[in-house]
């Protein structure tokens, strides 16, 4: 598992949002763990099938990706199995993660600065990877986070750098870890965040990827 550097700028920039926002708890309305994983896969949307392109030798299994998680996270592999249950049921097998740091600040309407690296399973040399966005949303506060993000149907590493809307709906709360689906031509990413960073789960919004920091969110 790749161990990230702790993320200096982000953590200032993290305290200085906090500082401008007002102090607020998360809302996670709607998304308690017992109804997340009590819906019935026909009340899920669409979020579309996993290529038929990937093959076991190119994605990750489940087993593969919870014991990097858990390790990321800091948590039993239990836990990081319950969170992930749902993903592998709806998306299957990723082709990579990301795994990183954001901050995020809001009063009604949020930004979200974050970055990491993009590892592949098909032995690609990792990336740096940026991304930063707006959101609107019944939040308010400061924090950071870490970021796990599962990688689906991104057969160009290139094609990761633009805009990756949210999935309507797709936002729930499992073990101690919120999770969300964003998607854009066909490629499917699906942020895990730690529990100060549940933000995401309280708002609508978008995230944008890029190769280098970009401080305009939009």
């Amino acid at each position: 598992m790749t161990c990230l550097s702790s993320v200096r700028p982000l953590a200032a920039f993290a305290a200085a949002l906090a500082g401008a926002a007002l102090l607020g708890a998360c809302s996670a309305t709607g998304s308690g763990s017992s109804d997340a994983r009590a819906s019935a896969a026909s009340d899920r949307p669409d979020y579309g099938q996993p290529s038929q392109y990937q093959s076991d030798i190119d994605t990750y299994s489940r087993d593969e990706i919870v014991e990097a998680a858990a390790d990321f996270f800091g948590v039993t592999a239990e836990a990081a199995a319950s969170a992930l249950e749902r993903v592998f049921a709806d998306l299957g097998r990723p082709v990579g993660y990301i795994a990183g740091e954001e901050v995020s600040g809001a009063v009604g309407v949020g930004l979200r600065y974050g970055e990491g690296y993009l590892v592949m399973k098909s032995g690609e040399p990792r990336r740096k990877v940026y991304w930063q966005g707006p959101s609107v949303g019944f939040d308010a506060g400061g924090n950071a986070s870490r970021v796990f993000t599962l990688v689906y149907d991104l057969h160009d590493t290139d094609r990761l750098f633009q805009r990756f809307p949210g999935v309507e709906g797709s936002a729930y709360f499992v073990a101690g870890l919120g999770v969300n689906y964003q998607r854009a031509d066909n490629i499917t990413l699906a942020p895990v965040r730690s529990g100060v960073g549940l933000r995401a789960g309280a708002n609508v919004g978008y995230l944008s990827y890029s190769r280098r920091r970009n401080w305009l969110p939009f």
